[in-house]
């Protein structure tokens, strides 16, 4: 294999000797020469250890900085005492740093640093100067991002979140931003819809949970169909990607699309991301009943159980966090099910199923298949000839039945309670969801599923549970088939839902449902989705391999 062609090459001290330093276009590599290796004594600390050639991807390096003297003649000393050791005078004369991305565990990201001490002040400034041309030619990192905070979500640490650990990191990588601190549900949503100069961005980016998130893809989206003249209430209309990427600093109370896209709640590895210009496509699934929309969802669209769940923890925001525990048992001890019919589009024409166990990582082989064939010339005319022929020769299948739990994952919702995810092996960008329905059934074989999303079992390897990968699916619930019923049911529900909560003896049975959208309640329980391929773009990367990094005794080393 051809090494590429080396940029710069010189010999530079570090803390623990002197080292063969060299750049190319991908890669800045040190490497102890056998000379110095003779030299090392035990017992002293070494950052870097001797004979093992460091590498630290171009495109990972945070920033370069020269130091200027006064900044050299201070003692690194960490905090610690420890013994300076004798160096000639003139290795402190010139120097420069370099901030790198340093890998950790569990998918987390680090910001390091190592210090090069060069001999004269022309080749520090060579290497500056080099270094940074390389930085400025990665025309994929953003230089001005629009930054949205939400105060309350979470424990309210959103704010103190980002000025203490990601403004800095902005800051260091030369990114500008504008930041907007929300002062009321849908601000972001109202501002990114009337904002006129959304192009001046290379992004936006979202400080808070999923709530947040959801604020920032309705209002990226809305905006990019208006510019487009795009009819949003129509579910044929082909939706136009947004070219602005998104970014997601986790600070809610839940925040799985995060996890389930860089595999952690971490808002510096978050930052990372963003300062390095990760690009992650995702699909978006659009939301509507009888032609109108309604929203959409980029994770779990959940009727029955999740829905709610979702109803009667937002009666008791009071309790924070705890509120999901609290609803989630009550809900399930009540075991209400609820009788409708589903119909769906199943996409046969694409790679993989949700019970192949194939998981969803950075580089996705599936998603880029799949996602070509979605996205390709004539495509989606093709498409839309196939649903409407398929209607009327079958292709569109029909379940009836009585159900604990209708959902629809467009991702794994994976999160640090469900590692897996209620469906481990759906897709961020195949154009696709899994739908899952789970039938009546005891309150046991319901526990015995709920059970498996944090445990390694097929959590659909149950008789009452199905799962389909389709491109669309509509529901309509048994007692609201028509507009008339379904108004007459929510007044109904209005009018004398209170007195029945507060009656236990009542013998009133509920006939329909609230769906769960991302963590918001729909106000229809009759409802069409269809999925939309990589519409939107995160500053991610999906979840890496952990043997990229953890089977290595350093992360940098190569």
């Amino acid at each position: 294999m051809e090494r590429p062609p080396r940029l710069l090459s010189s010999r530079l001290r570090l803390k623990s000797g002197v080292f063969e330093v060299s750049l190319s276009r991908a890669l800045l590599t040190w490497k102890q020469p056998p000379a110095e290796k003779k030299r090392v004594s035990g017992g002293v600390y070494r950052p870097f250890k001797p004979g093992v050639c460091h590498s630290v991807p171009v495109s990972e390096i945070i920033a370069v900085h020269e130091l200027d003297s006064e900044n050299l003649s201070r003692p690194e000393t960490g905090g610690r005492w420890q013994k300076l050791q004798s160096r000639p005078s003139e290795v402190y004369q010139h120097a420069f740093t370099v901030s790198y991305v340093e890998r950790m565990s569990r998918h987390r990201w680090r910001c390091s640093d190592v210090t090069f001490h060069c001999p004269k002040g022309g080749l520090c400034q060579q290497w500056v100067s080099t270094l940074r041309e390389q930085l400025a030619a990665l025309a994929n990192r953003p230089k001005h991002l629009l930054v949205y905070i939400n105060p309350f979500g979470g424990k309210h640490q959103g704010k103190s979140v980002y000025e203490r650990k990601v403004a800095p990191l902005f800051a260091s990588a030369n990114i500008s931003t504008d930041v907007i601190v929300t002062e009321y549900a849908n601000h972001a949503r109202d501002h990114l819809r009337t904002e006129p100069e959304l192009k001046k961005y290379d992004g936006v980016v979202c400080v808070g949970g999923d709530g947040m998130f959801s604020e920032i893809v309705h209002g990226l989206v809305w905006h990019t169909q208006c510019d487009n003249g795009v009819d949003q209430n129509c579910p044929e209309e082909k939706l136009v990607p947004c070219t602005l990427r998104i970014g997601i600093i986790p600070a809610g109370s839940t925040d799985c699309i995060c996890f389930a896209t860089v595999g952690t709640n971490d808002p510096v590895t978050s930052a990372l991301h963003i300062i390095v210009g990760d690009s992650q496509p995702m699909d978006v699934c659009s939301v509507h009943h009888n032609n109108t929309f309604l929203r959409y969802s980029v994770s779990l669209l959940g009727y029955g159980f999740y829905g709610d769940v979702l109803t009667d923890s937002e009666r008791k925001r009071w309790m924070g966090p705890a509120r999901y525990d609290f609803s989630g048992l009550k809900t399930f001890l009540t075991h209400q099910y609820y009788e409708g019919t589903v119909s769906y589009l199943p996409a046969s024409d694409v790679l993989g199923t949700p019970r192949d166990r194939a998981t969803c990582r950075s580089g996705c082989l599936l998603c880029q298949h799949n996602g070509q064939l979605c996205l390709g010339e004539k495509a989606e005319e093709c498409r839309i000839d196939q649903m409407v022929d398929s209607e009327c020769e079958g292709g569109w299948k029909t379940i009836r039945g009585k159900f604990l739990a209708i959902n629809a994952a467009s991702m794994s919702c994976a999160c640090p309670r469900s590692p897996k995810g209620l469906s481990p092996a759906a897709h961020l960008a195949d154009g696709t969801t899994d739908l899952i329905m789970v039938r009546k059934c005891s309150r046991l074989n319901f526990l015995r599923h709920l059970l498996r999303h944090t445990s390694k079992d097929d959590q659909f390897d149950l008789t009452f549970v199905e799962v389909h990968r389709v491109r669309r699916f509509r529901f309509a619930p048994r007692h609201c088939q028509s507009d008339s019923e379904l108004e007459l049911q929510e007044n109904g529900k209005r009018l004398f839902g209170q007195i029945c909560r507060d009656q236990p003896t009542c013998g009133c049975v509920r006939t329909f449902s609230n769906w769960n959208c991302d963590g918001e309640i729909l106000p229809h329980a009759a409802i069409e989705v269809r999925a939309h391929c990589q519409l939107i773009k995160l500053f991610a990367r999906g979840i890496e391999e952990q043997v990229v990094f953890e089977d290595l005794p350093n992360p940098c080393a190569v």
